[in-house]
């Protein structure tokens, strides 16, 4: 009996201590958010437009294909994608776990598995590369922001630095996009619940020195931010 009760009550403290920290992780994910870094931060006057776009849980930084600053299709080359040429004025890049992406195409294909990994940075991680043909239209879930160029500069070297490269060309992962616009890289970096792809997301803004949460988990913290 005694056994039991010891077993018990050690069994209800890891029970109470999961919630506990289940509660302050949330907790944080709502308040975190609402603490703005680079609050002076305005859209400048002859800059470069970009926008934040969310699929209700992920976010992308889209941004034009091509600019005094870079052209991303010399390192994103047309030929990775099944239907991507010239005429393409846009790319999206997100960066994630390496699993989520190339797994779990729909919610319904997830796995504890997956999920297990990907929240304790047991994974590899990936970016996500969607060339698309028009400028994004603006609405609850795509913001825009224009920055200046140096801001732009500093954006472009934060989403190169999330590539893993090998001799200075990205890596391309041998599996199929969701459509024929879109592909997967090998990513840096380890993917866990607290540096998520909104987190990812949220630095590369703040890099920028765009107004944002301090910490934004999820992709509200993002969207919800950009006036």
């Amino acid at each position: 009996m005694k056994i039991f009760k010891k077993v018990f009550r050690y069994f209800f403290r890891f029970v109470l201590g999961i919630i506990t920290f289940v509660l302050i992780y949330f907790f944080c994910s709502w308040l975190f958010p609402l603490i703005a870094v680079n609050s002076s931060f305005t859209n400048a006057s002859n800059g470069i437009e970009l926008f934040i776009q969310s699929n209700g849980i992920h976010t992308d930084i889209v941004l034009p294909v091509k600019s005094e600053q870079i052209k991303w299709n010399r390192l994103l080359p047309y030929a990775d994608f099944i239907n991507a040429d010239s005429s393409f004025q846009y790319i999206g890049m997100g960066w994630g776990d390496r699993g989520f992406y190339l797994d779990t195409p729909a919610w319904s294909d997830l796995k504890c598995s997956t999920a297990f990994n990907a929240a304790f940075g047991l994974g590899e991680t990936a970016m996500h590369v969607t060339y698309k043909y028009n400028k994004p239209v603006i609405n609850e879930r795509c913001k825009s922001v224009v920055i200046s160029k140096d801001q732009y500069n500093l954006l472009v070297n934060y989403i190169i630095s999330s590539f893993r490269l090998e001799k200075n060309k990205v890596i391309l992962i041998d599996h199929a996009g969701y459509t024929q616009q879109d592909r997967f890289y090998e990513g840096q970096g380890t993917y866990n619940m607290f540096k998520t792809c909104n987190v990812w997301t949220g630095k590369g803004l703040k890099t920028a020195g765009i107004k944002i949460g301090i910490w934004t988990p999820f992709q509200g913290g993002i969207i919800d931010h950009i006036k």
